[in-house]
């Protein structure tokens, strides 16, 4: 018998449990010796928790993964946004639902990347469109995409020496 639960990480992400049929087994705290921290008589229920993603889709995890292998990164948690920052400078942010990521991007080039794919690509709040920001829809990039649009923010924050030294 498998159920969904909730998942708190992101709406993308579907967590099962498998529980074993049998009814002996059902519980999923058995009594313990409480002195040896043995399980006493019952038997254990089996649970396996599985995560599973969509194939192909970015995640937070591979966002992370890649920002924080650039030199000089620091990942931080302000107001529930996971941003990724180069001594003060943000150059990536992911939303509280880790259903889009703002990243730098040079203003002028902008409005064509947003017109080109609106599918992906949208502008920054009004607050933000002084920076040079854009931002992404999450499920509409693929990995290597969201690799290059990492590095390249990335690059936009670091000298050129430290920037030379990632491909």
């Amino acid at each position: 018998m498998s159920q969904v639960i909730g998942s708190r990480c992101c709406p993308f992400h579907t967590i099962t449990q498998s529980y074993p049929s049998s009814t002996a087994a059902r519980d999923p705290m058995p009594a313990s010796d409480t002195a040896t921290g043995t399980q006493s008589g019952a038997q254990v229920a089996d649970l396996s928790v599985v995560v599973s993603t969509i194939r192909g889709m970015v995640t937070v995890d591979l966002i992370r993964a890649v920002a924080l292998a650039l030199p000089r990164t620091t990942e931080h948690l302000i107001r529930d946004r996971v941003k990724f920052r180069v001594g003060r400078i943000v150059y990536l942010a992911i939303s509280p639902d880790e259903a889009s990521m703002g990243f730098g991007f040079p203003k002028e080039e902008r409005a064509a990347l947003v017109e080109a794919e609106p599918e992906k690509f949208f502008m920054p709040v009004p607050s933000d469109e002084r920076y040079h920001w854009v931002r992404a829809w999450l499920g509409a990039l693929d990995e290597e995409e969201t690799r290059e649009l990492v590095i390249e923010a990335w690059r936009m924050c670091v000298p050129k020496k430290i920037s030379a030294l990632v491909p």
